[in-house]
């Protein structure tokens, strides 16, 4: 069984957009749902600390996300195995996924296994990056890894990363400290003759790069705000 969300007719408007991540960049029918409620300020860009750095033809960035008040490493443990599901909100119910960033995010589905999600998952995600359809990153992409203090996907095509996002994490004074990875590209042979090209002007060109990091800051400082209760009512039955 899938665990997935998508978009009502009633719901959406139908857009087109690009899948970067394929050979053939084929164009896809996607569909944008309605904005969830906001129910708490989103994080500005300026809390966090944003590098970029090029590296043989790879472009790697890394986020240090302010500190996520209320929240451990165990919690988002948990989180990054259970976030297919429901959860009430707003005062009705909706895909987690929908709620992390009300804005954004469209579908995301578990293709390959049921919940929750473990180390070699299959994971298809879609987000339009600030509701803005000429912004939509469409990705597949495999868990490699989640630990009590890391979560890890890749996009990987004949072996080479073409993006790889790996999420760290500690408990500390009573928060979560968070730093973010993402490395386009990867340094094999096939990476320096085409990926690595196709990473950075196809599936994230800078403009596009730039919204994601933004993007990322915010879904990121959401959790604050709902994962501490989520956590409490649903661990103690979804291990």
């Amino acid at each position: 069984m899938h665990s997935s969300y998508h978009c009502t007719p009633s719901a959406c408007t139908s857009c087109i957009s690009l899948d970067a991540t394929t050979a053939g960049y084929a164009l896809l029918m996607i569909s944008l749902p309605a904005p969830r409620p906001v129910l708490w300020p989103l994080r500005p860009a300026e809390s966090a600390r944003a590098s970029r750095t090029d590296d043989n033809g790879r472009r790697m960035v890394t986020i240090e996300h302010a500190p996520l008040a209320n929240v451990t490493a165990e919690m988002l443990v948990w989180w990054y195995g259970h976030v297919p599901g429901t959860m009430q909100y707003a005062g009705e119910t909706y895909p987690r996924y929908m709620v992390w960033h009300p804005l954004d995010h469209v579908s995301y589905e578990v293709e390959n296994n049921a919940p929750p999600v473990r180390v070699g998952s299959k994971l298809h995600i879609v987000e339009a990056l600030g509701r803005d359809l000429d912004s939509v990153l469409d990705i597949h992409v495999t868990v490699e890894e989640i630990t009590d203090r890391s979560a890890i996907i890749s996009r990987r095509i004949a072996g080479s990363s073409v993006v790889r996002l790996e999420n760290e994490f500690e408990s500390s004074n009573g928060a979560a400290r968070y730093v973010t990875r993402m490395t386009l590209g990867d340094d094999t042979m096939l990476g320096r003759l085409l990926l690595n090209r196709v990473a950075r002007t196809k599936a994230l060109p800078p403009p596009k790069l730039e919204r994601w990091i933004r993007h990322h800051i915010e879904e990121i400082g959401n959790l604050e705000h709902f994962l501490p209760t989520l956590f409490d009512a649903r661990a103690p039955v979804e291990a």
